[in-house]
């Protein structure tokens, strides 16, 4: 699933191809792509508005429209966004269509399916998006933006010292933290020497400024390079380039950049962890309390790459096959 760099990445791409623009108009293929209106309903609401600003927040694209709403759109596994002419050939995978003022449409792409866009006023007192006036704000239950420049060392460590668990589930939970996911969770944690299923309450200061450190710069550094192209993603300027530095994520059996021992997988709330045993240590205690995930550890290169190799090159595919559907989306 795209996390906060490639979401932010979608965004950026979008914000100039599209501020400005009017909904002319606006047809579904699939209803349930639609998280807060049956297709009529969700036509009738848009047409008619202007597009004020596009952004972000966690995994989320947020599209501001006039007349206090904004669409929020959930790209989840295989979503992508194009802006093409309306004469750009239409392939089965688009779900949702907006058609703007300009001859132009954007068009939400899915193979799997279960990606959600919503349509949410924002409330005329807090201004926060919300399921109705006076209603929940969409986004109260996530946590602060990791690259929030207000979001300081002292922050994360607050919240850090409320929280129990490990660190790989406390980082994959969005009300903790918004945006991070697999990739650059596993990632942080090696650049911060930790272990992902060490205990949040055996960490020191140090750690704790270690860790983010290591999630600031990383996810810095992934927005810059378009984030990482490894499944679906791709953003409607093109794929990005991050894949090619991450350093233990789908590297099972690769010897690890700082140590030279194997990368080994584990796997933590069903998703696939990597890490470095060496660099990233567990005492005793935690490894008792994890010796049924850690019996499961793997650092066997031939088969575990062999299938990795074949499943980028079959998404490689995949995503060549969506930009030329969106071959328009450059020139748009």
């Amino acid at each position: 699933m795209p996390e906060l760099p490639e979401v932010e990445t979608v965004a950026r791409d979008l914000r100039p191809m599209i501020t400005g623009t009017t909904i002319a108009g606006a047809r579904c293929s699939w209803p349930r792509t639609l998280r807060t209106h049956d297709p009529d309903a969700f036509s009738s609401a848009i047409v008619g508005r202007t597009v004020l600003a596009v952004g972000r927040r966690a995994k989320l694209v947020v599209v501001d429209l006039s007349g206090d709403a904004a669409l929020t759109i959930h790209l989840k596994m295989t979503g992508q966004l194009f802006v093409v002419p309306v004469e750009t050939p239409e392939d089965p995978y688009v779900r949702l269509v907006l058609e703007l003022a300009d001859g132009r449409e954007v068009r939400f792409r899915d193979i799997r399916k279960f990606g959600r866009v919503g349509l949410y006023g924002r409330d005329p007192v807090s201004g926060e998006l919300v399921t109705e006036v006076g209603g929940v704000a969409v986004f109260a239950a996530f946590g602060p933006e990791p690259l929030d420049l207000a979001f300081t060392v002292r922050d994360f460590r607050q919240r850090l010292r409320r929280r129990s668990g490990r660190l790989k589930s406390l980082l994959l939970d969005q009300s903790f933290l918004a945006g991070v996911g697999n990739i650059y969770a596993d990632e942080a944690l090696w650049a911060a020497r930790l272990h992902p299923l060490r205990t949040v309450g055996t960490l020191r200061p140090a750690d704790e400024r270690r860790l983010y450190e290591a999630m600031r710069s990383i996810l810095g550094e992934a927005v810059e390079r378009r984030g990482s192209s490894v499944d679906d993603y791709t953003a409607p300027d093109g794929d990005g380039s991050m894949q090619d530095r991450l350093q233990v994520y789908q590297r099972t059996g690769a010897p690890c950049p700082r140590c030279g021992r194997p990368i080994k997988r584990i796997v933590v709330g069903a998703r696939s962890t990597h890490l470095c045993s060496w660099c990233q240590r567990l005492s005793a205690a935690d490894r008792a309390r994890a010796k049924t995930i850690l019996r499961g550890m793997s650092g066997r290169m031939m088969s575990t790459n062999a299938r990795a190799e074949r499943t980028k090159r079959a998404a490689a595919t995949r995503r060549a096959a969506a930009r030329a559907s969106g071959a328009g989306s450059r020139s748009a």
